[in-house]
């Protein structure tokens, strides 16, 4: 690695998932400057190209956000080229990443013993629904189920409304980074041991640990439920609505809490015995509401942010809309949102979180058109022109061309 470089510089990543699990994970390292290879079904790719609409110019907005910096190969693997040419890229490569149903990558011939013939240092990363053992690990499963499985739509939700799916796909994303860590993790053992690594991963074994303050109410014997915006063991940490919207406050300690009445114009509820620690604001959260709910209603939110806090420091923000999000001064000053171009194609981009003191990170380049590396990356592993005609005729590929 070059110290004034990106940190996975050097690494090569072989990605034969779809959709988000896998695809995030590998866009993780990408981002921190792995090479990763996506490998893709020909003349269809990654089923995530297709998710929408909306469309732009025919490519899908969402297939760019979990594609950036990547190359893409066509390959049949149930040709006999096409399948030799991977293990040729394998042979090549730090990680292999899957996503397919358990006994699916066996049929493929990408299960870890096959992949580990002809690399026996990678590091094999299988991500599926539950795992590849235990009496749940033949099932399908994606997002939605593993949101309902985990518990996570139980308590999502209004307490008097019916179970809610988080609006993102929230255990993909759980998932695609318990797996990016695993990575990380296995190839710094690596280093040390000289011995490549498996990991199974399934997503509901993913998100249960995200649990935690519901894990601890079922440790103690409670049944966590919906609770709308607020939160088990803190008040006021809730959303309320204001004159043109909605605003998110969090007293965490009784001097906020005196501050937050103060702010509001009611100082006489810091001196409410219902209300006077966070434990009695807790025992008493519809009465804590009532009494502040009608105060937020008499504002818009962009005041409130200015008397809370501009002026007390009081914890708050606006529930903002997904545009808002990522277009507003904060992003534009953290640098947050960029574009990527070949001079054909512009793409906006959302950055990644890490800011290094020294290493680099960010992405270079566009996402991949079907495809579109396919002779590039072969090249780079010895097969010449004549060869690669050659397996396009035969239909290693895809169609024969």
């Amino acid at each position: 690695m070059d110290p004034d470089g990106q940190i996975l510089d050097g690494v090569t990543v072989v990605d034969l998932t779809t959709f988000v699990t896998g695809g995030f994970a590998s866009l993780m390292l990408a981002n921190q400057g792995a090479e990763v290879i996506k490998v893709e079904r020909p003349g269809v790719g990654d089923d995530n190209r297709h998710s929408g609409p909306p469309f732009i110019d025919g490519e899908s907005p969402y297939f760019w956000t979990i594609n950036y910096d990547k190359r893409s190969v066509e390959l049949n693997l149930k040709h006999e080229a096409g399948l030799a040419a991977l293990y040729d890229i394998v042979a090549e490569a730090d990680v292999f990443v899957q996503n397919y149903r358990p006994g699916t990558a066996d049929k493929l011939h990408v299960d870890e013993e096959s992949i580990r013939d002809v690399n026996g240092d990678v590091v094999y990363c299988a991500i599926s629904a539950f795992g590849q053992t235990g009496p749940w690990h033949q099932r399908p499963g994606y997002d939605l189920l593993v949101q309902g499985m985990s518990g996570i739509m139980s308590v999502t939700g209004e307490p008097d409304g019916r179970p809610v799916k988080v609006g993102l796909p929230q255990t993909d994303l759980i998932t695609a980074m318990w797996a990016a860590f695993g990575i990380v993790t296995a190839l710094y053992r690596r280093e040390v041991t000289g011995e490549g690594e498996y990991i199974d991963l399934a997503m509901l074994d993913a998100t249960l640990p995200w649990l935690t303050k519901q894990a601890g109410k079922v440790f103690a014997g409670e049944q966590p439920e919906r609770m709308g915006t607020k939160d088990p063991v803190l008040a006021p940490y809730q959303t309320f609505e204001t004159a043109d919207g909605h605003l998110n406050v969090a007293c965490l300690n009784r001097k906020l809490w005196r501050g937050l009445c103060d702010a509001i114009g009611r100082p006489e509820l810091a001196d409410d015995e219902r209300f006077e620690t966070n434990a009695d604001r807790v025992e008493h959260m519809d009465e804590l509401e009532a009494e502040l709910a009608p105060a937020f209603a008499e504002r818009p939110t962009d005041e409130w942010m200015d008397v809370l806090v501009e002026d007390a420091g009081i914890p708050a923000g606006p529930v903002n809309d997904p545009e808002d999000a990522l277009y507003n001064e904060q992003t534009e000053a953290r640098g947050v949102l960029s574009e990527l171009s070949d001079g054909e194609r512009t793409v906006p981009v959302i950055e990644h979180p890490l800011h290094y003191g020294t290493a680099e990170s960010g992405f270079d380049r566009l996402p991949p058109q079907l495809g579109e590396h396919t002779r590039d990356v072969l090249a780079e592993v010895g097969y010449d022109e004549a060869r690669l005609n050659e397996l396009a005729a035969a239909g290693a590929f895809g169609g024969a061309e």
